[in-house]
């Protein structure tokens, strides 16, 4: 790079950063930037874009073109090469504007007598905030230094518009993080829950975007990397050989820690004038915007590595992070793009809710909040980098729906349901030593779900009689490799020990889809969903089931053992793995160690194909539990990740129920018993029907005992079953509008 063009963009960020720290308005100071700018590039023009709402650009300031556009030209995201700009968070560069796709002429302006346009993003990292435009009359592309000079630029308009510099009541612009904001995710688990945003990375300001010695921040980022270097190489030496998959990733770390490609454009960054920090972070938002872009897997993955350890690097700088001193406010609800099972953990049970941007349904993040029973949203797009430590936040799981800084009326109204709740689950209380036992003389058992220790008080305090499902992968997914079988024994057999002598199922390890061991290669499959997971994995990886299900002998020392094997699919599967069991079972007695005085065996029917399986498998089975999650979305081939299509696909759907009848009906014929496990045990609706199409047994989050046991309590089944088969008469595709109104006839509102 020339040397007057580094000394010329030094020149000008060090006049943007006076500009700034003048007490002056921020239209004054913008008009003064835009100036500055085409002076320093020898345009006649220069123009900020900067984002009015999340889907209108407004022009903010113009040297050069007419000055009572100002706040008055704005145009949607997408529209002309500004919005184009925006659209796709690429520069337009072309010495010909009108010819170009998506031109677009607005006269009040008076840009049409200007033919060269250089439009660039204003963004800091990854998010849009704006656009950065210089045009000349002269019929001419810009050259990559002076593109390279504006990137620069536009990356301290970034942080200037992230601090509030160009706040302006006048022109209705409001400062960033300050305004009510709504975020439409999805639902990871139900419930509602009021409080203050606690970050799981706090976001890094940048205060010093420029600086004057060159010289000097280039050696503060030498250092830093030496730092960086240093930490990785300490992560290496702690991870073992046998743990493949953790070295290939910190190597993939060491790789870019030791680029000098990486390190080259950031130095290239601070000679054009930026602090070692923004220069970090300009090369971080590069790599995010690539990330949103690459279809490749490989290459994602590497952006994804390149994104994190700019983000080590910059707080390294910074002095910034997880140990800023913030501390947790009261009723914190965490906010992260994505967490691991065993940083979630760390947390505690102080956090009343969780908002994801990242996530699924099935994930570890959900399995935890199932068992604390607190609210979580998923896929709230964008949220980390809106919200601010210590900000006002309504979580509603139940909707998929996160209020961010929300009005004293939305607040008042959500506090409003959430006292409905708590009044109802005092009702529920008085319930929980009755049976579910229904007008017509039937009785359901209402099991719990489990997976953390945490859990097991609700067992009691729920009115649960017994543990449907208790999740062992959550031990496997918090380690950074195997745990030990002793470790293992000791946990379940405390897991036995607080049931106190209630039933509690042991679903042996699911893991694959979106539960992937940290220490286990991932398999790149198109569809993990439907790919190497649950039982495949445990008949794959025979070592790890053995030791499971040692430990799981060895931990009931005598008692009654009840384990379970997850998404079977055909009877061969069954039979290997009980042949396993019994192998196990066997070798424990030639130890001469204590067995469980009764085993019993079963298996989740979470695909169709198990319901049609051979008469000697409902023979040689136990019990079976219908994984309703699973089964539902291979039953109308509708992924439930995919807000799309998951929706259109109802529990209540005459077919599905029909199905659940006809599996119910199989089971009876060999006395085998069954239960329904899921999301949709806990609906009271839903349980209603499925209860009324003979299931006996559903197992569920703790907190759904009393609101299903108080709906099955004052309801006949035989009158459910009657609207159910009238609605399929009539052609109803759903009886959910034909249920809910029986319901509301008998005084229920659910």
């Amino acid at each position: 790079m020339p040397h007057n063009l580094e000394s010329e963009s030094r020149k000008l960020l060090g006049r943007l950063r006076d500009t700034l720290a003048e007490d002056s308005a921020s239209q004054a100071r913008l008009d003064r930037i835009t100036h500055l700018i085409a002076d320093s590039m020898h345009t006649q023009v220069c123009s900020i874009y900067l984002f009015r709402d999340s889907e209108t650009l407004e022009l903010c300031a113009t040297e050069g073109l007419k000055a009572e556009a100002v706040h008055k030209t704005r145009m949607r995201i997408g529209e002309g090469l500004v919005g184009r700009v925006a659209r796709t968070r690429r520069m337009v560069n072309t010495a010909d504007a009108p010819s170009e796709r998506g031109f677009r002429y607005m006269p009040e302006t008076g840009e049409e007598i200007y033919s060269s346009f250089l439009g660039l993003p204003i963004q800091r990292l990854g998010e849009i905030l704006g656009v950065l435009v210089v045009q000349s009359k002269q019929a001419r592309a810009y050259t990559d230094d002076e593109v390279y000079a504006l990137e620069v630029v536009a990356m301290v308009l970034a942080e200037m518009t992230e601090l509030g510099a160009f706040v302006s009541e006048e022109s209705g612009m409001r400062a960033l993080h300050q305004n009510q904001v709504l975020f439409r995710g999805a639902t990871g688990q139900e419930g509602v829950a009021e409080g203050r945003v606690y970050l799981h990375e706090p976001r890094v300001v940048v205060t010093n975007p420029v600086a004057d010695d060159p010289e000097s921040e280039k050696a503060r980022l030498g250092e830093a990397i030496d730092r960086l270097r240093l930490s990785v190489d300490d992560m290496l030496a702690n991870v073992g050989p046998a743990d493949k998959d953790q070295n290939e990733v910190l190597e993939a770390y060491r790789m870019f820690a030791n680029s000098r490609g990486w390190r080259r454009r950031m130095e290239e960054d601070i000679d054009r004038g930026l602090s070692a920090e923004a220069a970090v972070e300009k090369e971080q938002s590069t790599a995010r915007t690539r990330l949103a872009t690459v279809p490749d897997p490989y290459m994602r993955e590497r952006l994804h590595d390149l994104d994190d350890l700019s983000n080590r690097l910059l707080r390294i700088l910074t002095g910034q992070g997880k140990e800023t001193g913030a501390e947790m406010p009261d009723n914190p609800i965490l906010v992260a793009r994505n967490i691991g099972p065993g940083e979630l953990l760390d947390y505690g049970k102080d956090l009343k809710g969780i908002v994801l941007e990242q996530g699924s349904v099935g994930s570890h993040a959900a399995v935890v909040a199932r068992a604390w029973a607190i609210p979580l949203v998923i896929h709230a797009e964008g949220i980390t980098t809106e919200a601010l430590n210590g900000d006002a936040i309504l979580v509603d799981g139940d909707q998929g729906i996160v209020h961010l800084r929300p009005e004293e009326t939305v607040a008042s109204a959500f506090r409003d349901k959430i006292a409905m709740q708590a009044e109802a689950l005092k009702r529920y209380a008085g319930l929980r030593d009755l049976p579910a036992e229904t007008l017509c003389g039937r009785r359901i058992g209402l099991h719990m779900n489990a997976g953390l220790m945490a859990d097991l008080p609700s067992l009691t305090s729920s009115g649960a009689e017994g543990v449907g499902l208790f999740r062992t992968e959550l031990q496997f997914l918090i380690r950074n490799k195997v745990p030990r079988r002793g470790e293992l024994a000791s946990l379940y057999a405390r897991v036995m020990d607080a049931a106190r002598g209630k039933r509690v199922v042991f679903r042996t390890l699911d893991i694959g889809s979106d539960k992937v061991l940290p220490y286990m290669k991932p398999q790149d499959e198109p569809n993990p969903a439907m790919g190497w997971r649950a039982i495949r994995v445990g008949l794959d990886k025979r070592g790890v089931m053995r030791m499971q299900l040692q430990a799981l002998i060895r931990a009931a020392a005598g008692r009654p053992l009840t384990i379970m094997f997850p998404f079977v699919a055909q009877f061969e599967e069954f039979r290997e793995a009980r042949a396993i069991f019994d192998d196990v079972l066997e070798n424990e007695r030639k130890l001469h160690h204590t067995v469980p005085s009764r085993v019993e065996i079963g298996a989740m029917l979470e695909t169709p194909s198990l319901a049609f399986a051979p008469d000697r498998f409902f023979e040689e089975t136990d019990f079976l539990s219908i994984g309703g999650n699973d089964l539902k979305q291979f039953f109308f081939a509708a992924d439930r990740e995919n807000e799309r299509v998951r929706r259109r696909y109802d529990t209540l759907n005459y077919s599905f129920l029909s199905f659940i009848r006809q599996i119910v009906e199989r089971c009876e014929t060999f006395g085998t018993p069954i239960s329904f496990c899921g999301e949709d045990a806990g609906r009271p609706l839903e349980a209603v029907a499925l209860a009324a199409m003979g299931v006996r047994t559903l197992s569920m989050r703790p907190a759904s005992i009393g609101p299903v046991k108080s709906v099955l309590r004052r309801l006949d089944l035989d009158e459910v079953r009657k609207v159910i088969e009238d609605a399929a008469a009539q052609g109803a595709q759903s009886v959910r509008a034909d249920l809910a109104a029986h319901l509301g006839r008998s005084g229920i509102i659910v």
